[in-house]
């Protein structure tokens, strides 16, 4: 029996979770207003979405989720090295494009000349470390990113960390030591935001490990919840579930609170989304705009960035009105949406295609290689 078709056919017939799609989506538009906004109003305590950071706590829970109910079955049949062949096919080639984008955009912004303070082989290096994935800190001018180019990468390579110990060891676990770890990682993350004030983390230099601690607890949880078929079954609809999802980025900053609200969010309120969404009912209304935003998701998050810098160069030059930023802010977000689309539809979509019908024709040619040695 042909192995690929095989996988093929077992993937076509299971449920697409499409109301989590859609949900990811809100997500990422979240994300993309709560970075504006930083610059816009860099006091959280006056922001209105000031815990659009946890969006990345609810990105690594459905990557958990999705992973083990993707690949649980079949992991074992296809190996490590096409697991992540697969998922380097899927992620990577929006790291590039983002980094590619991210060079430009620091070369040509026309507010500032930043790029003027490092030399052409450093900002080769910021480019390079970019598109491998290799943290390196290095402009101190502007938050000391691990990716300047492109700062929210850093979540993607705690999402490749994720996936190689799913390959290698967390996919072989028995769920009573997927508890005791998940457990393990609440802790951790109770830790963790007990000690910076909040789980805003994981991006910089001076916060590395929080990064570790986020994707630690949360993929892990996602893996439980589909291990444990924990999914709540329920008429509630997209449009009341991203309301859900929504109402916590718009949670007030507080200093005193923070601390307790983000783990406790993170730890219970965000597995029980996810069980939710996988449970919940899609009306026919809504399937195009869940499919639009589970698609464009992903490419949003990953171009989004490297337009902000140049909206923050804007902010330090011409210094607008908070009235001049709530009109070009939703402008801003609309054409990120716009081009996140074009840039998935001429350059993600094609490239992925392209390097799928590569690495099939070299999994044709082993097995033939392994057939002929068998007879």
């Amino acid at each position: 029996m042909n192995t690929n078709n095989s996988n093929a056919a077992l993937l076509n017939s299971r449920q697409h979770y499409e109301i989590l799609d859609g949900l990811r989506g809100v997500a990422a538009i979240a994300v993309v207003i709560y970075h504006c906004m930083e610059f816009a109003v860099p006091d959280y305590h006056q922001n209105f979405i000031a815990h659009g950071h946890l969006a990345v706590d609810f990105f690594f829970c459905l990557s958990g989720f999705v992973i083990a109910y993707a690949y649980d079955n079949r992991i074992a049949q296809i190996g490590f090295r096409q697991f992540f062949a697969l998922r380097l096919i899927r992620l990577h080639p929006l790291v590039i494009i983002g980094s590619v984008i991210g060079l430009l955009t620091f070369l040509f912004d026309p507010y500032s000349n930043l790029h003027a303070a490092y030399s052409a082989g450093k900002k080769m290096l910021m480019f390079v470390t970019s598109c491998f994935l290799i943290p390196w800190p290095m402009v101190h001018e502007r938050y000391f990113n691990f990716f300047h180019l492109n700062p929210p990468t850093w979540s993607l390579f705690w999402e490749y960390i994720a996936n190689i110990f799913y390959a290698l060891v967390l996919y072989r676990l028995r769920n009573k030591i997927l508890w005791i770890l998940v457990i393990t990682g609440a802790i951790a993350l109770c830790y963790e935001s007990y000690k910076s004030g909040y789980l805003g983390v994981g991006w910089g230099g001076d916060n590395f490990f929080g990064g570790g601690i986020r994707v630690f607890y949360s993929f892990l949880a996602g893996m439980l919840l589909y291990r444990s078929n924990r999914v709540i079954h329920s008429g509630i609809g997209f449009i009341p579930m991203a309301l859900l999802l929504a109402i916590v980025f718009f949670i007030p900053f507080a200093d005193a609170t923070n601390k307790f609200i983000d783990p406790a969010i993170v730890i219970f309120y965000f597995p029980l989304l996810v069980a939710l969404g996988a449970g919940a009912k899609l009306s026919s209304t809504y399937h195009k705009l869940c499919r639009f935003l589970g698609d464009i998701s992903y490419p949003l998050y990953m171009i989004h960035y490297p337009f902000l810098w140049i909206f923050m160069s804007y902010i330090e030059i011409k210094k607008p009105s908070l009235n001049q930023m709530a009109v070009i802010i939703p402008i801003a977000v609309l054409l990120l949406i716009v081009f996140a689309y074009l840039v998935m539809i001429f350059l993600d979509i094609p490239v992925r295609n392209y390097l799928k019908r590569v690495l099939k024709k070299k999994s044709i040619r082993h097995h033939s290689k392994k057939d002929m040695v068998s007879v």
